[in-house]
């Protein structure tokens, strides 16, 4: 009788290690930064290339890539946005379940009328997002985004050196990913998958 309880008890905690073996095999594999529990991106509050004021809880039940840049970024700015279109097209019909971001880091020169035609010329459902310098200055402070400007050949011809990666928050509106830059569409869309 010892012996059976003896075995049985062996089974069940093999049992249970299979469970939690199931149970951690379930949790998604990354291929980008997990940033699941930081204390910072909690949230913004800032104006689309429409005209109307926006908050992350805008776009609860979507999945949210959030990226900084500027209109006049002669690189990482078109590239990110070019790969994020194809993350887009590779998804398929769940891309509607997918909102990509674009803030400026140059509220001097990326006016609303700027940014309704440079954000969507990559995608239609595309949003840009602006505000006026302190407000800039906040969300970027929210993010931990650097942005610096770098004198140019006159003062209208400045740069913005960036952080150049994207947020990515999960359909609860929590962030979950850091997305470095030139990843390649399909690592971006393996994990985007992965939140859906």
């Amino acid at each position: 009788m010892k012996r059976l309880l003896t075995i049985a008890a062996f089974s069940a905690v093999a049992l249970f290690a299979t469970g939690c073996d199931k149970l951690r095999d379930k949790a998604p594999a990354f291929h980008n930064t997990d940033v699941t529990g930081v204390d910072y991106a909690k949230g913004f509050t800032l104006t689309d290339h429409t005209g109307k004021v926006r908050t992350l809880e805008d776009f609860r039940g979507k999945i949210v890539v959030m990226f900084f840049g500027y209109t006049q970024c002669p690189d990482v700015c078109p590239t990110t946005m070019a790969e994020m279109a194809t993350v887009l097209k590779e998804m398929g019909p769940s891309a509607d379940e997918v909102q990509v971001l674009f803030v400026t880091v140059d509220p001097e020169r990326d006016t609303q009328e700027l940014l309704s035609h440079y954000v969507p010329a990559f995608d239609k459902r595309f949003i840009g997002l602006y505000g006026d310098a302190a407000a800039t200055a906040k969300v970027a402070k929210e993010f931990k985004v650097f942005y610096a400007k770098a004198p140019g050949a006159d003062a209208s011809s400045y740069t913005v050196d960036h952080t150049a990666g994207s947020f990515v928050f999960d359909k609860q509106g929590q962030l979950r990913l850091f997305v470095r830059h030139g990843q390649g569409p399909g690592l971006i869309a393996h994990d985007l998958r992965q939140l859906l």
